[in-house]
């Protein structure tokens, strides 16, 4: 197994990991290789899916979405009505 250095961390850089280390109850490193892991690792095949769906046109996604709903909801909830509502609550 490889051994890896990185020299002349800035110091607001390293106290950042070591932060994001304690928040994901890891020690500083296995947050470093949980970062190695998720930067060098094969994209995941629901990642990949995601992917492939973000490379659509916004013609190509209306299109499809017209497709499988055809008919606009006729009495549907206003959103600007939902957003209220929900302002309210809080």
């Amino acid at each position: 197994m490889a051994n890896l250095s990185i020299k002349g961390v800035p110091d607001d850089i390293a106290e950042r990991l070591r932060q994001r280390a304690a928040r994901n109850h890891r020690s500083l490193q296995g947050e470093l290789m949980a970062i190695i892991e998720q930067a060098a690792g094969e994209p995941k095949p629901e990642a990949a899916h995601t992917f492939q769906r973000a490379s659509k046109s916004i013609e190509q996604i209306a299109a499809e979405h017209r497709a499988r709903f055809p008919q606009p909801i006729a009495n549907g909830p206003d959103a600007v009505d939902i957003i209220r509502t929900e302002r309210d609550v809080r």
